[in-house]
């Protein structure tokens, strides 16, 4: 049985009530800001920042960078029972990464001291891919997926590309959540270029822990 719903939850059912019920907001109408929509919703705009996230995710509001929130065109397609998946979604996402907690430090641990000289510039030119994309605010997928392949390799460690299935899942997930939270973009970048520090250093242990904490800085971002 699903627990009691939380004030954001019912804020982003009301909203999506205003939309697909009520008629208040259209698909392509631009949301009242911030400040005017949680007095009308009688919120505190944090609880209105996790309600849009919910509805974001969901598919029924959009962000559009410098312009506002935007009822999404699609919206009238989306069903109500979209938003209880939500919570389960983030729940599995949560299972991922922590999997991921469990393999990508040691993995950039190892390939800090195992990595030939050739491995490690293939690792640091991926890294500096990902950075561009991130920079650009361009879909990531690919070079992370290489970037992470090429840590993984560099470990030299036989069973570790049989855990690149696991890592590929995590960067999806990653990647999808990340459009939606701007904090995990932001530390993204500030975390790759940590790891790329530490790998360039050969400093293993360092390596180790900027990975750790890149992880638990997207696990954190998901459970605001």
């Amino acid at each position: 049985m699903r627990k009691e719903k939380m004030l954001s939850d019912k804020t982003a059912d009301r909203i999506y009530d205003m939309i697909k019920e009520k008629g208040t907001f259209s698909p392509g109408d631009k949301l009242p800001n911030e400040i005017e929509l949680s007095k009308i919703l009688g919120v505190s705009r944090t609880t209105l920042r996790e309600a849009v996230k919910i509805l974001v995710t969901a598919g029924i509001l959009e962000i559009k960078r410098g312009k506002g929130t935007f009822v999404s065109e699609n919206a009238e397609n989306v069903d109500k029972t979209n938003l209880d998946s939500i919570d389960a979604f983030k729940i599995s996402a949560m299972d991922i990464f922590e999997l991921r907690l469990i393999i990508e430090p040691e993995a950039a641990f190892l390939a800090a001291k195992r990595a030939t000289d050739e491995e490690l510039k293939d690792i640091l030119k991926k890294g500096m891919a990902v950075e561009k994309k991130l920079i650009k605010n361009q879909d990531r997928t690919k070079e992370e997926y290489m970037f992470h392949k090429s840590i993984a390799d560099a470990a030299h460690n036989q069973f570790m590309s049989e855990l690149l299935p696991i890592i590929f899942n995590a960067i999806d997930t990653g990647v999808k959540i990340s459009k939606e939270i701007e904090e995990i973009t932001t530390n993204t970048l500030y975390d790759h270029r940590t790891i790329m520090s530490f790998m360039e250093n050969r400093d293993a242990e360092g390596a180790k822990t900027a990975m750790k904490l890149h992880i638990m800085h997207a696990i954190n971002s998901m459970r605001k």
